[in-house]
């Protein structure tokens, strides 16, 4: 609605589209928008847990292992990056392969660490690596879907 009144009619809307993706700038979909909004919501949720120490499974991978408080703050800083970069994907088509990039990585790092031998060092008896895999699933999950609904909307709107 907001646009017709800006724009006149359907017309002028379908041309400014049309001008835009001249122009290089390739929409996403509602569904990719939001999904990568998700992301933020997601990443800014992790960013405060880690900030304030609140290990809750899923914004904290490894929330039941010792930690140290500095540490925390320093993930808290650095998910900042995620979210900024989650927000201009959402935003701009063109700066999805960053965010894929970056996912895949920190789905390849989760994987590494269940992997190593040093988690296990630092697992109390009774611990099981299950939840940390099913932490590691989720975002692998969530990568594979946001590269589904680019691929997606690659084809939609070329």
């Amino acid at each position: 609605p907001c646009a017709r009144k800006i724009l006149g009619n359907e017309d002028n809307l379908g041309s400014a589209l049309k001008q835009l993706k001249r122009k290089g700038r390739k929409m996403n979909s509602k569904l990719t928008r939001a999904s990568f909004l998700f992301g933020c919501f997601y990443f800014t949720c992790m960013a405060i847990a880690h900030f304030f120490g609140i290990k809750v499974p899923i914004l904290f991978v490894y929330f039941d292992t010792e930690y140290f408080a500095y540490q925390d703050k320093i993930i808290s800083f650095a998910v900042t990056a995620y979210i900024a970069l989650f927000y201009l994907a959402s935003k701009e088509r063109r700066n999805i392969p960053a965010a894929l990039i970056v996912m895949s990585i920190t789905t390849l790092g989760l994987t590494s660490i269940n992997l190593s031998s040093q988690l296990k060092v630092a697992m109390t008896s009774g611990q099981t690596l299950l939840p940390y895999w099913l932490e590691t699933a989720f975002i692998a999950s969530y990568l594979i879907a946001l590269t589904v609904l680019y691929k997606r909307d690659g084809k939609q709107f070329k």
